[in-house]
Parts: C-alpha cells; structure tokens; sequence
C-alpha cells in the first residue's frame, strides 16, 4: 500500500492530528493503526517548542513529515510528527496505536501479551515499536517508518490533552470513537 504523500505533514497541527487517526504507523515492519494523537503549536504554552528553538526541541524546527523523539521525565520516548510548514515548531503526538504488525517483536519489548497494554500511552508505543532517541529527525515517510493512509474513514473526538500543566483545557486530543486501545478514555470537548 502506498505511503502517506509528504504533502499531507504540512498540514496545521490541529488538523494533523485528526487526520492522522485512523492511518497506520509502522516500524521496521512493526506497528498499528494510529488511534489517539495530541496537537502542539508553537504559541501553545503546553508545547516543546513554545520557547523557541533548543537542542532537544530542533527537530520540531525542521521539515515538516520528520520525528521529534524526546525522552519523557527520563524514562520514556515519545513520539511526535512535525507539521505545518507555515508555523514552524508544531508537532502532533502519537499517543496510542491498535496493535496490528508485529505483535510478537511488540509483546517481548514490552513483556506482555495483551494487546490493550502494548501500545496505549506513547511510552508503551514507542518501547513496543522499538523507537527512541536514534530516530529523532529522521523523515516518517520513509523507512524505516512507514505511514500509511486510513483504509476506512473513522469517527474522531476532541477533548483536552493528558498530562500537562499548561493549556490543559485546549481540545487538542484526538481519539478514534470506541477504541479500546486508548492510552485513557477519550473525554469530549466542553461546548
């Protein structure tokens, strides 16, 4: 099936991070269907980018359709899409995938069977594809990532992001409707 076409990461991060649920992150041949993403802008307060350009944050100032992989509190890598090419220092969040290639390389990175728990949360995600730092920058149009576009459409909702101290009321979370491989359950946007 053919990739996702570069054209499609330059997109704003609002609407990247809807479109992007429901297509399929892979790998190195492992993954699944993208069913839970957050927005970040640069004016965003929550974002790595709000404060301009650092080592750590330089990849979210580069192409659009690159990785920006940071490491979590020390423990975890996360995984983000750059995008908008008119407001440089956006990115959208991976948060959880419907595991779907590879589940036996997932199930032993992680040390679990259970599908639900491979890859809900973006810690889960990026252990049970085996992504970290040594992807940061690199472009997820080509491999070893492999974007693929939704094979169905899907229902999607908005509702406030995770874990943050900043913004936390902006619909910015983005979530397939009925998954049951979110990272927590999807809560709708007030209004």
């Amino acid at each position: 099936m053919p990739g996702l076409p570069y054209g499609f990461f330059e997109q704003d991060a609002l609407s990247l991070a809807r479109a992007l649920i429901g297509t399929e992150l892979l790998f190195r041949g492992v993954g699944g269907r993208i069913v839970e993403t957050e927005a970040y802008r640069a004016d965003d307060a929550a974002s790595h980018s709000f404060r301009g350009p650092t080592p750590r944050n330089r990849a979210m100032f580069g192409p659009v359709g690159r990785a920006y992989v940071y490491r979590s509190y020390g423990m975890h890598w996360c995984f983000n899409v750059v995008c908008d090419a008119a407001e440089a220092g956006s990115a959208v969040l991976v948060r959880a995938l419907e595991p779907l290639d590879g589940f036996d390389a997932m199930a032993a990175r992680r040390g679990t069977r259970d599908p639900r728990l491979l890859c809900a949360g973006p810690g889960r995600l990026t252990q049970a594809l085996g992504i970290d730092g040594e992807q940061d920058g690199l472009p997820v149009d080509t491999p070893p990532f492999e974007l693929r576009p939704a094979a169905a459409p899907t229902a999607v909702s908005a509702g406030p992001r995770i874990g943050i101290t900043k913004a936390v009321d902006a619909p910015w979370r983005f979530c397939l409707v009925g998954s049951r491989f979110l990272s927590r359950p999807a809560r709708t946007a007030h209004g």
